[in-house]
């Protein structure tokens, strides 16, 4: 009986054993899923079973469920409380891993080393040299390393240095002298890595892969090739590092030959040559290589199915997904993108149900979906069921209620968030200047630095745009000021909105100097200066300006043709004007859009040469919009042609039945010629519709601040006195004719 017994409890340790061996595997492959399915199914478990399911769902994001699995744990031994810290610390949960090492009833170095790492890699080097020289006993060289490597990574190379010197000999180890390099390495200072390279007594294999690594990352291919080449033995992971570097940098040929070449491969290297084609389009060659593969991982399949997606076969992308031997939410994930991009809503629906554990990404990628295709009340519901809600899908759900011109669900949004990061400013900021809320962007501005946030480029590019809708040039100078001093002076998107306010503002002089102190520039910083100095009526240097971005190798697109025929247009050049709209598709490929259309016959109008206009419009090989007919229109009130504008106007009642000015326009070209009938007509259409006009709105700068008048506000200070003075004003202009009773339209 007692041998029996003792046989069904081998037997039983055996059974855990091998059971504790297929979890581990399941996880490393990142098939959670059937990992949390084995946990859950197994008779017996032992430490081990729990502390690798607790591992394995961490390393796979899924932290939450790691904790919960944990908490669960009936007794757990001091391996379980490093390997929950570990979890925390490999998603950056900073906190929640300083609080779990503080309730930690024992500590061995293993726990302070995690701390001290999990500091270092946050960039909290005080906490980690606190918690660092508070350790007690003798310091590992473990313990020592990481706190190097933090120091190395975060640029502190000379901390490094001297706790490097600090170091007890016997410590020190290749790992301590790598952990500088690599920082010197990742943080691109390669002048400095090369000359510690060359100071480093001893060297292996790593120290010449990170050289290797350092030198792609800056983009010097050739010295990489040189270092590796030179590499004494290289390794498996040599040969994929310098194949990611062929591979990123164009070169996919060279990488399959040294694919080719390698004296051994491993699961890393196929993905790195299956994922270089993918990254240049190559998806044939790529699945060729993938039905080569012996052994395939969630990494292979998901960038199979991923590089499917980027060629728009989705089909082929669910087939993939749907022969999978193991379903991954990383690849369910990225089929589910691929639905979203491509707005087919119902299959990511379908997809997004029958996935059996959904990650956070999987929640985003959903509510971005709906965000996207302006279905905001399902993408509300669906953040209401997240079971863990995410700063990231609020501030998709912001960025979505402002898409939408829903700035006030926007605004109740923001306001109810106990956490704000700088892209949920960035959403706030941005959105109330797209939907022309122009003073609250900037007060929103205000309010970010005021909460003692740091504004990025973007947030600078949002106020800045504001100011230029406003015309507010002393608080856009304020606003350059800060730019300059936050140093991202210099990024492409910043500087642009900087062009683009002075330019706007009137200060072209100041837009050009912008524009030539930037460090780099784009066809989009051309396209804006261009358009400022269209915007500004100077057409000649406007056209200058053109060749010389020629001359600088730069392709004009629409937009650029679009501030060269309206400079053209301003400043009467007539024929020049048509000659660049003649020479869009013949010369340069671009194909004309109406924007063009519009230019040109406001060209002509604006010559007095309305039947060419007329005609231009009737023999369009595109669609009309309002923006063509409303130039029409436009010159018709200027020299005065009432039939060619009843004909204009009719069409931009269909077209904006809404739009006060279309009617007011036809009013005074009527009034103009002395057709009081239609006049009366028109009016009575406007009442008939129902529409009444907008109140006239203006900014203007007042001591450093943004004031706005509103023409219909009674309760503006003084709103009495200048409405005297304007019926006063206007009555003195009747009684000297010089403006017909009727175009008080304008007025309102």
């Amino acid at each position: 009986m007692a041998s029996s017994m003792l046989k069904s409890a081998g037997e039983i340790q055996n059974l855990i054993f091998s059971q504790n061996q297929k979890l581990t595997h399941l996880a490393r492959c990142g098939r959670i899923d059937e990992a949390v399915k084995l946990f859950e199914s197994m008779p017996a478990r032992n430490a081990v079973s729990w502390n690798c399911m607790i591992s394995g769902l961490a390393k796979n994001g899924r932290v939450a469920d790691a904790r919960h699995l944990f908490d669960r744990m009936a007794s757990k031994n001091l391996i379980s409380w490093n390997t929950m810290i570990a979890g925390y610390s490999h998603n950056n949960r900073v906190l929640e891993a300083s609080q779990l090492f503080d309730e930690m009833p024992k500590r061995d170095s293993y726990s302070w080393t995690l701390m001290i790492s999990c500091y270092s890699r946050n960039g909290e080097l005080e906490r980690a040299r606190w918690l660092f020289d508070s350790m007690p006993g003798v310091k590992t060289p473990v313990c020592y390393n990481a706190m190097i490597a933090g120091y190395a990574k975060n640029g502190m190379f000379q901390d490094a240095i001297v706790l490097l010197t600090e170091m007890p000999v016997s410590a020190r180890n290749m790992v301590s002298w790598n952990s500088v390099l690599a920082g010197y390495t990742q943080n691109q200072e390669m002048v400095q890595g090369l000359k510690f390279f060359g100071e480093m007594q001893e060297k292996d294999v790593v120290s010449w892969n990170l050289m290797v690594e350092g030198f792609l990352q800056v983009g010097d291919l050739e010295s990489a090739w040189s270092f590796f080449r030179a590499t004494p033995c290289p390794n498996v992971a040599s040969w994929v590092t310098m194949l990611n570097g062929f591979s990123k940098s164009g070169n996919i040929d060279e990488a399959r030959r040294l694919f080719d070449e390698m004296p051994e491969r491993n699961l890393v290297a196929w993905n790195a040559m299956i994922s270089g084609y993918v990254q240049f389009l190559q998806i044939e060659e790529a699945y060729r290589l993938f039905g080569e593969m012996s052994e395939r991982n969630s990494v292979t399949w998901t960038t199979m199915i991923n590089g499917y997606i980027r060629i728009g076969k989705l089909e082929k992308a669910r087939e993939l997904l749907d022969s999978m031997p193991f379903k991954n939410v990383v690849a369910q994930t990225a089929m589910l993108t691929g639905y979203v991009q491509c707005m087919r809503m119902e299959e990511a629906v379908e997809l997004f149900e029958k996935i059996s554990t959904k990650d956070d990404f999987c929640w985003n990628a959903m509510i971005s979906g709906y965000a996207h295709c302006g279905r905001m009340d399902k993408a509300v519901e669906l953040y209401k069921r997240m079971p863990t809600k995410s700063l990231f899908s609020l501030n998709t759900i912001i960025a979505g209620h402002a898409q939408q011109g829903e700035m006030h669900k926007a605004l109740e949004v923001f306001k109810q968030m106990r956490e704000r990061n700088t892209v949920t400013w960035n959403s706030i900021i941005s959105g109330l200047t797209q939907n022309g809320f122009y003073c609250d962007s900037i007060k929103h501005f205000v309010l970010l630095r005021n909460e003692g946030r740091k504004p990025d480029p973007c947030t600078y590019a949002c106020g800045l745009a504001a100011c230029a809708y406003l015309a507010a040039l002393q608080v856009g100078k304020q606003l350059h000021l800060l730019l300059v001093k936050s140093g991202h002076v210099n990024d492409l998107f910043a500087g642009n909105a900087l062009i683009n306010m002075y330019a706007r503002c009137g200060r072209i002089s100041s837009a050009k100097q912008a524009f030539d102190e930037m460090a780099s520039v784009d066809l989009i910083s051309w396209n804006t200066l261009i358009t400022g100095y269209a915007l500004n009526g100077f057409g000649r240097e406007t056209i200058s300006l053109f060749k010389e971005m020629e001359v600088n190798g730069f392709r004009p697109d629409d937009i650029t043709f679009v501030g060269v025929l309206s400079a053209c247009s301003h400043a009467g050049l007539i024929d020049e004007g048509l000659k660049y709209f003649d020479s869009m598709s013949r010369d340069h490929s671009v194909e004309r859009v109406a924007e063009h259309y519009a230019c040109v016959v406001d060209l002509l109008g604006r010559a007095g040469r309305l039947e060419e206009a007329y005609k231009l419009v009737t023999e369009m090989p595109i669609k009309v919009n309002a923006g063509v007919w409303g130039a029409l229109l436009g010159a018709c009130r200027m020299h005065g042609n009432p039939d060619i504008a009843k004909f204009a106007a009719e069409k931009l009642f269909v077209i904006e039945p809404q739009k006060t000015s279309n009617y007011v326009l036809l009013s005074n070209v009527h009034a103009d010629a002395r057709r009081w009938e239609d006049v009366d007509r028109v009016r009575s259409l406007l009442k008939e519709i129902g529409i009444q006009k907008q109140p006239g709105c203006s900014w203007i700068d007042i001591k450093k601040k943004v004031c706005s008048f509103v023409s219909d506000d009674p309760m503006q200070p003084g709103a009495t006195e200048v409405g005297f003075v304007l019926e006063m004003l206007c009555a003195h202009i009747r009684n000297t004719e010089i403006m017909p009773w009727s175009s008080l339209l304008d007025c309102g």
